[in-house]
């Protein structure tokens, strides 16, 4: 434990497809990598080494400090910072001069993340994220770090920033002349996040199990539950801030009440399922659900998409369909499944990482509409007025207003462009439209064919094609689920050939899954 590096010079866990870098110049150390992250920096001008004992070797012999930078594909904020920063020629001569810069993918290496992730908050005291930004020693320990730094200096209620560029000079000056007092913080840092790695250790704690523990675990989900959205937020802040599924937490509200059929946590458990699948959370058009929503009621997302999420919603799902039988989650199951299978599916079984949230320069463009989008793909005004009373946005946009407006305005996701969201179930626009249900499908379904074919036209988002054990495992759960609830021999049939993918391409030389 003493000396972090040692912990991670282990093998790189995952399998990747084969993924061409764009070239952009001459390539660096990264261009040999396997990870499409990875190489998506291997032509930037910054020298950048992957993880391994070679970079170490060189920051050691050369007397330097190692510059690591730890983010993912479909981190929109990493890439800002490769844009803003590391494409430049400026800045990477400052990088190439004064440090050994190494890149590394989070979901590659969770371990290497895990433990510098662990230095920055607990030896460091600071907040979190990616992309990770950390000056290390030769030896792997860390001396400082942060998250995403813009590239110039800023000015902030009238006090300077430092930029990325100011930081990298700070550091490079403060190794010339205070190496010393560079070694000692990072003996510092090492011992307490050393520590925080490995808790208390010969102190066991031995208690009965009982069934309170699970009550108690419930309620206090219950008391951070969001009455008239779902989902788990803080009541002092009226749920106000960013929202994540929680899919683990729902499992457990689900199987808690299976035990209990306590019918007061039934709200907290079904409102928030319900939600999700009516917000802008979830693809209307395509199926699956992005990564988080940024404001309370669902609506505005980051427009990441990712496998994990995705497959353990898609257990969840099938379970609470399984219990209630409502319409709203065998459309949610079934829409997500085609998406995994035409997007996140490889032709060997395995099931692809993410898909990023920008295209055309902008985060979220494939998935959202213009006024204009919606009259050249519904030119019928009808047609249009039909669609956008079910799917439109503009109602929920106005009661986001009126959420935020004593926060300092809405989080809307800019002011000329809509996503689609569903403000009720289908059964309630029928109902309103004084139309059945399957008539109103059959009216509506022409026009969605119609948009998903003008959507898939766009610049796609970027495909994450690493394929990790652990992932996959909870997206054969989740396949496996849903066949057995909808008895659909077709999702079973997917998570076997999976499962065999990861049985036979997912180990390592002594048989054990990696």
């Amino acid at each position: 434990m003493r000396q972090i590096i040692i912990l991670l010079l282990c093998s790189t866990v995952g399998w990747a497809a084969d993924k061409k870098s764009e070239k952009k110049g001459k390539p660096n150390h990264l261009i040999k990598e396997s990870s499409p992250y990875l190489l998506q920096h291997a032509h930037n001008p910054v020298d950048w080494y992957p993880w391994g004992p070679e970079a170490f070797a060189k920051a050691k012999k050369e007397g330097k400090i190692v510059f690591l930078s730890i983010g993912y594909s479909s981190c929109h904020w990493c890439h800002v910072m490769e844009k803003e920063s590391f494409a430049h020629k400026d800045v990477a001569a400052i990088m190439n001069k004064h440090f050994v810069c190494i890149k590394v993918d989070r979901e590659e290496r969770p371990d290497v993340d895990h433990i510098y992730m662990t230095a920055l908050q607990e030896g460091l005291g600071r907040r979190g994220g990616w992309p990770m930004s950390m000056f290390l020693t030769a030896t792997g320990k860390p001396v400082w770090g942060g998250t995403y730094w813009p590239r110039e200096d800023r000015t902030i209620k009238g006090q300077k920033v430092g930029g990325f560029k100011t930081i990298l000079k700070t550091f490079a000056k403060f190794q010339e002349d205070r190496k010393k007092d560079v070694d000692a913080q990072a003996e510092a840092i090492a011992d307490r996040t050393i520590t925080a790695l490995a808790g208390l250790p010969g102190i066991a704690v031995l208690f009965e199990v009982k069934k309170s523990m699970l009550t108690e675990a419930a309620k206090a989900m219950e008391e951070d539950f969001d009455p008239k959205y779902g989902g788990q937020g803080s009541p002092r802040n009226d749920h106000l801030g960013t929202k994540f599924p929680q899919p683990s937490r729902l499992l457990f509200l689900f199987e808690h009440l299976q035990r209990t059929k306590a019918k007061d946590l039934d709200k907290v458990l079904y409102l928030t399922l319900d939600q999700m699948a009516l917000g802008g959370i979830y693809d209307q058009l395509g199926g699956g659900f992005h990564r988080y929503s940024t404001e309370r009621t669902w609506t505005v997302p980051h427009f990441e998409k990712m496998l994990y999420d995705n497959g353990q919603l898609m257990e969840i799902y099938s379970l609470a369909y399984r219990a209630t039988n409502k319409p709203l989650y065998k459309r949610t199951i079934e829409q997500t499944l085609e998406f995994i299978k035409r997007e996140m599916t490889s032709p060997e079984g395995g099931f692809y990482s993410a898909l990023d949230a920008d295209s055309e320069g902008e985060e979220g463009r494939f998935y959202v509409w213009t006024d204009e989008d919606f009259k050249k793909a519904i030119p019928n005004e009808k047609e249009r007025e039909l669609f956008l009373a079910v799917y439109g946005d503009k109602k929920i946009r106005a009661t986001i207003e009126k959420l935020y407006a004593s926060a300092g305005g809405p989080p809307h996701f800019e002011e000329k462009y809509h996503i689609l969201t569903l403000n009720q179930p289908m059964s309630e626009y029928a109902k309103s439209l004084k139309m059945k249900e399957a008539e109103l499908r059959k009216k509506l379904a022409p026009i969605m064919k119609r948009l998903f074919e003008i959507r898939a036209k766009r610049e796609r988002p970027f495909l994450d094609t690493k394929i990790l054990t652990a992932w996959n495992g909870l997206m054969i759960a989740g396949y496996a689920r849903a066949g057995e609830v909808l008895k659909n021999q077709e999702y079973i049939k997917a998570a076997e050939k999976a499962a065999d993918f990861v049985l036979k391409k997912l180990r390592n030389k002594k048989g054990r899954l990696i």
